[in-house]
């Protein structure tokens, strides 16, 4: 298994994956380990996960640094990144103990009736490269406070942050089998989400992913939560204040070089204001400096794998051929590693690929629309439902529009992201179930429901 700088294409380090035997002894421990987890005391879990968060603040250039090499992330978003990793640990070790105290529930008079949390078992969770370190610790800390333990088969081209996520939590004191990374293919991913020891699973990457992994795991009834792909729409209507919503759209598409399932993809405008946010839009993503990842002045990146940006740019050339506009970029840069240059497209149709499929790199397509009703429209148009925004100077009606959205994670006047305190997921094509906030703790646990009757009266036993 080897990790490869997407910068240079040069190979950072090589990994050896583990064997059956290894992979069936991680197994073994963290059933074992899950025996004498879950008894311990949600304080006491949460305290290991304070104790990351500290680890993680102090480790946040290595680490960012780690990512940048592996995965091309501008280095300051991969510190970024760090230090949200380090904010979910604190979110859980701070919530955790009241988000899972027994909740009591009114029923009959002479009975006290309550629902209990208490953890599953072992839980695989399927992780991709993109976040490589938030994807994986918004699933570690709330698991590891709830009393699962976990075992972690990362995407094959960031073996290093999957180890140095271990690394974090070994260091804190997290007893050995609490959390593992399996370096294994996934072949052998499909046969541990199989496996008996195995109670749960959770995966984060693309929509025929989530069908496979949802699949087998259905076939052996275990529970799964799916975080699948978006193609989030951006809606501008006709009056939003137009220099904010185009420094927001440009982040909103190229934060981690395009390579978000959150990002905005599909900018929905409203013709009053079209040709003044596309010539502000395109200006300000010519303006982005695309180079080195880790170099501080870089605002893009490479892509992760050059296969990604071919399957980037023949989704452009289906779109130009379908009859949109190319105003910006659409042909990869001249240079060793796989850079894609900020790419503007206009009058996109709605059958061409830049509107119907999800984008996963610095591509923006502009839908010019012609009322508040068409812009809904044309924003629910999707197989998929991960996020959306809408941007406007009226916050009443930019709640109003965003409560019609089809769509997990609706936001208005920000783009989207994921926060802590807030449940995470999409409806649709893009999975099921929620990550983060008290709605993320709550599915892999047994909501056991509990009723003690007090009716009983003390009579005539037995002798």
């Amino acid at each position: 298994m080897e990790s490869r700088n997407p910068a240079t294409g040069e190979v950072v380090a090589t990994y050896t994956e583990h064997t059956d035997a290894e992979v069936d002894a991680a197994l073994d421990r963290a059933q074992e380990r899950y025996s004498a987890w879950r008894e311990r005391t949600v304080q006491d879990r949460c305290g290991y996960l304070q104790r990351a968060a500290d680890v993680l603040r102090d480790r946040v250039d290595e680490y960012g640094a780690l990512m940048t090499r592996e995965m091309g992330k501008p280095i300051d978003q991969a510190r970024a990144e760090v230090e949200k990793c380090a904010w979910v640990c604190d979110y859980y070790a701070e919530r955790a103990d009241e988000q899972l105290a027994d909740e009591v529930i009114g029923t009959a008079p002479d009975a006290h009736t309550l629902v209990s949390y208490e953890p599953l078992g072992p839980v695989l969770a399927v992780m991709p490269w993109n976040f490589p370190l938030w994807q994986v610790f918004r699933f570690v800390a709330p698991n590891l406070a709830a009393g699962n333990v976990g075992l972690l088969k990362h995407a094959s081209n960031v073996p290093g942050c999957a180890l140095a996520i271990e690394e974090v939590l070994r260091d804190v004191g997290v007893p050995e089998g609490a959390f593992q990374t399996l370096l294994v293919d996934s072949g052998t991913a499909n046969d541990v989400i199989a496996d008996d020891r195995v109670r749960a699973v959770t995966l984060t990457g693309s929509e025929p992913a989530g069908r496979a992994v949802a699949e087998r795991a259905g076939r052996e009834l275990k529970k799964t939560v799916l975080e699948l792909g978006g193609s989030d729409p951006f809606v501008v209507l006709d009056d939003a204040p137009l220099p904010e919503t185009v420094e927001k759209a440009v982040t909103a598409r190229v934060q981690n070089n395009g390579q978000s399932c959150i990002a905005g993809k599909r900018f929905v405008v409203h013709t009053d204001v079209h040709d003044a946010f596309v010539d502000r839009f395109v200006d300000a993503m010519a303006a982005l400096t695309v180079g080195d990842p880790s170099d501080e002045a870089t605002d893009v990146g490479p892509m992760a794998r050059p296969d990604l940006m071919d399957e980037l740019h023949e989704q452009v050339e289906h779109s130009v051929a379908a009859g949109a506009d190319l105003v910006l970029g659409g042909e990869p840069l001249d240079r060793e590693a796989a850079y894609y240059p900020p790419t503007v497209l206009t009058d996109v149709p709605a059958d061409a690929a830049a509107a119907c499929e999800e984008t996963f790199g610095p591509v923006a397509a502009v839908i010019e629309v012609g009322s508040e009703r068409e812009a809904l429209a044309v924003a629910n148009d999707s197989d998929l439902g991960l996020g959306a925004s809408v941007w406007t100077s009226d916050l009443d009606r930019g709640q109003r529009f965003a409560r019609g959205f089809e769509a997990g994670c609706c936001f208005v006047n920000e783009y989207v992201k994921s926060d802590p305190r807030l449940p995470f997921g999409g409806i649709k094509d893009s999975g099921y179930g929620r990550e983060l906030s008290h709605h993320g703790i709550h599915e892999f646990v047994n909501r056991k429901t509990v009723w003690v009757d007090h009716g009983l009266t003390d009579g005539d036993t037995a002798d």
